[in-house]
């Protein structure tokens, strides 16, 4: 596999994992009944929303199909 395809499969592979967790922690937000805790999981979860914009970002700056996609979806 060529060096660019295999960061854009690391970078898709970690927004998958990035996305994994931020269903975890809702999932834990959504249970939990201790506002302390549910504070903390809020902010880990946010934390991954914000990993996944940068993962975003650099894939379409790395993959100028899934960039033009963004543009002109429907």
């Amino acid at each position: 596999m060529e060096p660019q395809s295999q960061e854009l499969q690391m970078a898709r592979q970690s927004m998958v994992e990035e996305l994994q967790a931020i269903d975890y922690y809702q999932g834990r937000i959504d249970m939990t009944e201790d506002e302390a805790l549910k504070k903390i999981l809020i902010h880990n979860r946010d934390e991954e929303k914000e990993h996944v914009a940068m993962l975003m970002e650099w894939i379409r700056a790395n993959d100028p199909v899934q960039d033009k996609m963004f543009e002109e979806h429907d």
